[in-house]
């Protein structure tokens, strides 16, 4: 007489519970990103080195910003450095050299890094002397 088994063990997981823990966690990332805030403080440096410099943006922490010495605004400052990058003589070594009051929030000195490197032009950041 032939013996059947008739428990099979089948290797079957059920993944729609997890798939509800993955996509809350992305939602609670997504959501919790946004509220994170940046705050790195400003280069300090006791070197005396002067880096050439012949395309100074200054931003103030009134909002101000100042490119090649003409007023400009965070909208106008991609037109307004790559105008000046136009006008200047040495293009292939222009230089943006960042000049940033303590108190500038972080993303407005990123977004002149970030027209710099769209533009294919070398960005400083000034730094403040150190203090002893």
């Amino acid at each position: 007489m032939a013996v059947k088994k008739r428990s099979k063990v089948t290797a079957e997981f059920n993944m729609s519970s997890l798939t509800d823990i993955i996509f809350l966690l992305l939602i609670f990332f997504m959501l919790t990103s946004k509220a994170v805030q940046i705050s790195i403080p400003l280069p300090e440096s006791d070197s005396t080195t002067i880096a050439p410099s012949n395309l100074p943006v200054m931003m103030t922490v009134d909002g101000e910003i100042k490119v090649a010495g003409k007023e400009s605004s965070i909208a106008n400052m991609e037109k307004d450095i790559a105008l000046a990058v136009r006008k200047t003589d040495n293009k292939e070594n222009a230089t943006l050299t960042i000049i940033s009051e303590v108190g500038v929030p972080w993303e407005t000195v990123y977004s002149a890094v970030k027209i710099a490197s769209g533009l294919k032009i070398k960005a400083i950041i000034a730094t403040q002397p150190t203090t002893n």
